[in-house]
């Protein structure tokens, strides 16, 4: 938990520094106002008021002395010594009320700059408010004891109650519970958990006591994984802030020349105080940070995941979506919808012998017909000499004869006896994922499987070319049928099957080469190649999964399609606050430095039509007070205007009631067929 530790420290530190910031205005605000009461009571002519007023300038310009000290010290040239040279200079003119007037609004354009800056340690805050400080531990003698999460270790027993934040994460034993897990996965409605799900840090137990096997801590938890990525995100910066950083160091250099011809022309050293800090860019240098900021805590509250802040530009530019199929726009749940033995062969008989023969292996095709076995209550037979090829299928032998599970082409070449291809009728197996069975070197049929495509798919790539995504394309290794099926009812014209993973990466390739912004989308596992080979690779689903949040540049953690037309608007309306914010940094600056240029005639006159009495100096529209509160408006109008992003996908619930009862019913039309042909086995 050393990270999580770290985390919290820096925190701490740029609350403190916060916090004593806050307290040098308020101290120094204090002894100004007094200042100018003290002159409005006891007239200019006593001196008190000028004597509170310097003793709040000195107070509120120590802050700003102090940065100015540590910059020049560490070499570097800044937009603080422009500030400190108006402080300094209006000082220097004993125009005290002033001077502490001038830094008060410097300070508080700065302090708003900070917490934007910070904006991610606080996002990473909140995240540590929810993370679990206590644990129940199941220990030995099988009792319950409180202890320190940060105890927990790999292999320990937990009970989980209802109203508990679970503590770290894990596999289920025992028990049955609603988890909410929006912390991880945005997902706004509670997902049900049943013993071998897994569970997540930071997550909250509704209802059910669970007991939980510990399976990861501290910082290799998907709560650790996604702190440490808001982090990583906020660290990063787009090509424009580097851009700006590189030029930095020239504009200081330019402001002071560009000061000295105010002087040498108007010899008016409140005109060049004025300049000095008009010419601070505040509002300018937190343009993009206050947007990105927003941005990313806005997405990471629907839990997208964004590694690098440029992703969040790039978004925008999208216009192909590469999908893989199985996870990505199906399920990735498959169920066994037609057993079609050859004649001579009971459906029963096909059941027994495929899953006995499956009964070992960890694949999804397995997981489906072991299902439906125990659905039809079938008796298993124990295979020996069992052996699984990655890729083709399966060999076992089951009361001494030897039986194969899998590919066509992989029967073939074990020599399987009968024309396969004759033997299967391709209208009949039109859309079905097809497992094929051997017995004794003769072809005895085939095993046909769905799987459910997302009741949000359609929708959801509807809405991305209503963005202006001109290409999506669904790759697959599945078979043609299965995948043109597929792409049919979500409306996707372009599809590529039979597709190894080096075949996808060629294929993003081939896009990228013709002028297209590539995002590949797919599960993180068998994707990852063709997720690196995109100018964006997102992961679906990827709570729960190491190579997905490695491999992407965007983590879906839950496996909600809708999020990528909304990561494409939040991307767009993020490039418009940002040049929003740009037009209101530069033109509070051009704002400044226009009215310091007008001739004081003008000033004269237009001052006086507005019903000022200017003299002498004064004949100016502008001075070091107007100067910092037009610096500081410009601040504001950036940091209102950025907000406006925290409060997008406010919207996003879970997806809506009618499509929700669409899914349910396809849901159980799927398992009324399932039951149709366990029932069928009998």
């Amino acid at each position: 938990m050393e990270t999580n530790t770290n985390t919290s420290e820096m925190v701490n530190d740029e609350d403190s520094s916060a916090a004593t910031t806050v307290k040098y205005i308020f101290a120094g605000v204090i002894f100004v106002v007094n200042g100018f009461l003290a002159n409005a009571i006891l007239g200019e002519e006593s001196r008190v008021g000028d004597f509170s007023a310097m003793i709040g300038a000195m107070i509120l310009g120590v802050r700003i002395f102090r940065t100015t000290i540590k910059d020049l010290r560490q070499g570097l040239l800044t937009t603080n010594e422009l500030v400190a040279i108006a402080v300094l200079a209006t000082f220097a003119q004993g125009q005290y009320h002033a001077a502490g007037l001038v830094a008060f609004f410097m300070l508080l354009a700065e302090m708003i700059e900070s917490r934007t800056a910070s904006g991610a340690q606080e996002a990473i805050r909140r995240l540590l408010e929810r993370a679990p400080t206590k644990a129940r531990r199941i220990n030995g003698e099988g009792e319950e004891e409180e202890i320190a999460a940060n105890d927990l270790e790999v292999g320990d027993r937990i009970r989980v109650r209802p109203g508990d934040n679970v503590p770290a994460d894990g596999d289920i034993l025992t028990g049955n519970g609603s988890i909410n897990q929006a912390n991880i996965t945005g997902e706004s409605l509670p997902v049900d958990k049943n013993p071998g799900d897994t569970v997540f840090q930071g997550t909250i137990n509704i209802d059910g006591v669970l007991e939980v096997k510990v399976t990861k801590v501290g910082v290799e938890t998907e709560f650790g994984r996604v702190r440490e990525l808001i982090l990583q995100a906020a660290q990063s910066k787009t090509r424009f802030e580097k851009i700006v950083d590189q030029y930095m160091g020239f504009y200081t250099p330019l402001v002071l020349v560009i000061g000295a011809l105010f002087w040498a022309f108007t010899q008016n050293m409140n005109l060049v105080i004025s300049v000095f800090i008009v010419a601070s860019p505040v509002a300018f240098i937190i343009a993009t940070p206050t947007a990105m900021v927003a941005a990313v805590a806005t997405a990471s509250r629907l839990g997208i995941m964004i590694k690098q802040v440029s992703d969040i530009e790039l978004a925008a530019k999208i216009n192909a979506f590469i999908f893989d199929k199985t996870g990505t726009i199906t399920t990735g749940t498959l169920k066994v919808s037609r057993l079609k033995p050859v004649e001579g062969i009971k459906p029963a008989e096909l059941l027994v012998l495929t899953a006995s023969a499956e009964q070992y292996s960890k694949h999804p095709t397995a997981k489906a017909i072991l299902t439906l076995a125990e659905e039809a209550g079938v008796e298993l037979i124990e295979p020996k000499n069992f052996k699984e090829t990655a890729g083709k299928g399966v060999a076992a032998s089951l009361e001494g004869q030897s039986v194969l599970v899998g590919r066509q082409v992989w029967l073939e070449e074990n020599n399987v006896n009968g024309d396969i291809a004759q033997s299967v009728d391709l209208d009949e197996t039109e859309g079905y994922s097809l497992v094929h069975v051997s017995r004794g070197g003769e072809f005895i049929g085939w095993v046909g499987m769905t799987d459910e495509i997302r009741s949000e798919a359609s929708e959801s790539l509807s809405e991305l070319t209503d963005e202006g995504v001109s290409r999506l394309a669904i790759v697959s290794g599945d078979r043609a049928p299965v995948a043109e099926r597929v792409a049919a009812e979500v409306g996707c014209e372009n599809v590529q099957a039979d597709c190894f993973p080096a075949e996808k990466v060629k294929y993003v390739e081939g896009l990228r080469k013709r002028g297209y912004t590539v995002a590949f989308v797919g599960d993180g596992v068998n994707d990852a190649p063709a997720l690196k080979a995109g100018d964006i690779g997102i992961a679906m689903g990827a709570a729960g999964s190491d190579v997905a949040i490695q491999s992407a540049t965007i983590a879906l953690m839950s496996s909600d399609l809708r999020r990528l037309p909304f990561l494409m608007r939040l991307s767009k309306m993020t490039r418009s606050i940002i040049n929003i914010n740009f037009l209101i940094g530069v033109g509070s600056v051009v704002v400044g430095l226009v009215l310091a240029a007008l001739p004081p005639e003008f000033a004269t006159s237009l001052l006086t039509a507005l019903g000022f009495s200017p003299e002498g100096e004064e004949a100016r529209m502008i001075n070091p007070v107007v100067a910092a509160s037009i610096n500081l408006f410009g601040t504001i109008l950036v940091v209102l205007n950025s907000a406006r992003l925290v409060r997008e996908g406010e919207d996003m619930e879970a997806y809506d009631e009618d499509s929700q009862t669409d899914q349910e019913n396809d849901s159980d039309s799927e398992v009324s067929q399932s039951e149709d042909v366990a029932a069928a086995t009998v």
